[in-house]
């Protein structure tokens, strides 16, 4: 799908990121008469398995597993086949290349997302790993990668958005999480580091936001939806 043909409802990916599935299902009911794409993650997962993630795709909504599939080639395969009959519509796996391609061969209809760096890692872990590269090279690098290999996309911060859009085009997927309402982006306390706002990771190129804590936790969550999906239509323009 073109970027620019996403419906509203699904650039906002809620992430349901709590330990039970009464839980979950209490904060989609909330969301989903304007929100209809959900992210069931590792902690989810291990609480409930697919009980989540079959309830949310029968509901109507599309679900974006986020497993982050790490380890040999054959298991990784092994992993995502398990996947394939569940109507998930985006998995993830990390970006090394034998990963990569298990886990294409391997997979149905559903589009896998590259994991390139995770938005907690900053220049200074770049720095501490004996890394010389930028975080924003090391990003476009393995992103170029995984879409030489046949990954539909990739999981990237909204900083690094921009360059993937201009170097890489309108096939890749860009999913950006590190979103958070303008009012906490220079948040030091936030275990998040390159962090953006909805509009600006939609403004440079993002496809999809991934939202959670500033939605699930929120007083009024309704609100806080309305208000991120007003920036990225603002942006848009």
């Amino acid at each position: 799908m073109n970027n620019t043909a996403i419906p509203l409802k699904e650039r906002i990916i809620v992430a349901l990121d709590v330990e039970t599935p009464e839980q979950a299902k209490e904060i989609v009911k909330k969301c989903e008469s304007r929100i209809s794409f959900f992210k069931v993650g590792l902690q989810l997962f291990m609480g409930s398995w697919f009980e989540t993630v079959d309830w949310l795709v029968d509901r109507g909504h599309k679900v974006m597993l986020d497993l982050k599939f790490f380890d040999i080639p054959e298991t990784v395969k092994l992993a995502v086949e398990q996947v394939n009959s569940r109507g998930v519509s985006f998995a993830t796996i990390h970006g090394n290349d034998p990963i990569i391609r298990a886990a294409v061969a391997a997979r149905g209809d559903m589009q896998l997302l590259a994991v390139t760096v995770l938005t907690s890692f900053g220049e200074e872990d770049m720095r501490a790993m004996g890394m010389t590269q930028s975080v924003a090279d090391l990003v476009y690098f393995r992103a170029k990668r995984a879409l030489e290999l046949g990954c539909d996309g990739v999981v990237s911060s909204g900083l690094e958005a921009g360059k993937l859009r201009r170097e890489l085009g309108e096939k890749l997927l860009i999913v950006t999480p590190g979103i958070r309402p303008g009012a906490n982006v220079q948040d030091d306390r936030d275990d998040q580091k390159r962090i953006v706002t909805a509009g600006m990771a939609i403004k440079s190129g993002a496809s999809h936001v991934v939202v959670g804590r500033p939605i699930t936790r929120a007083v009024d969550p309704m609100q806080v939806i309305e208000q991120m999906q007003q920036d990225i239509i603002a942006s848009s323009r």
